[in-house]
């Protein structure tokens, strides 16, 4: 069981940072976290990770038409993850809070839950890694390396800003005077039944098929 008050958005920062350092430097995405609150969070950043150098794929000079394809629909599989992880983070604090009567049931809604915060820490965990490694290329044109430590500086501040206001807002949950939801994302391109663009396809598919099995002229 988690313990609500030992969450901190400082050490989620701080595992988010550890993992998207290790990850780069092995074959891998491997979660080592044995604590269930922590392996999700970095499950989560995982899938922010995949999901970063997927996209990377798809933007090559060179690629194919079908690598193309390929790329986006494993881009769609990874942000499906990614959001599951998101609201599996919210799902895990919310039974935190249950099982001590937190919070309370008349407290204002924050709109943001700590999920989809904790998405937005990781994300800038890995702009934070990239921007850095942009600073220590050798081969940059002018003003490269400047105009990326001006940009590390905004990141790393917009890191610190996120950190302050997660921990703002928790501490609030935690005395009861702000309440969060578990917001479920129902992403809809992934759904053969509600994406109109798959099962219209299918329709065809299986009225072409018909009509192909048939001894009709």
């Amino acid at each position: 069981m988690i313990a609500p008050r030992s969450i901190s958005a400082r050490d989620i920062a701080a595992l988010q940072d550890a993992c998207t350092r290790r990850w780069h430097q092995a074959e891998g995405l491997v979660v080592s976290e044995e604590n269930p609150w922590l392996r999700t969070v970095a499950e989560q950043h995982a899938a922010n990770f995949e999901l970063w150098h997927t996209e990377d794929q798809a933007r090559l000079p060179n690629a194919t038409d079908a690598q193309i394809t390929a790329v986006k629909r494993a881009i769609d599989r990874i942000n499906q993850r990614r959001n599951d992880l998101a609201e599996s983070c919210d799902l895990l604090l919310l039974q935190a809070l249950a099982a001590q009567n937190l919070p309370a049931g008349n407290a204002p809604l924050h709109s943001e839950s700590p999920g989809l915060m904790i998405d937005r820490l990781s994300i800038l965990s890995l702009k934070i890694f990239h921007t850095a490694e942009q600073i220590e290329r050798t081969d940059a044109p002018a003003g490269h390396v400047e105009r990326n430590r001006e940009r590390l500086a905004i990141l790393k501040e917009q890191q610190d800003d996120l950190i302050g206001a997660f921990d703002r807002v928790w501490a609030a949950v935690l005395a009861g005077t702000l309440r969060f939801k578990l917001y479920r994302q129902l992403k809809m391109y992934n759904d053969p039944d509600l994406n109109p663009a798959i099962y219209r396809a299918n329709r065809l598919k299986t009225k072409n098929t018909i009509r192909g099995g048939s001894h009709e002229p």
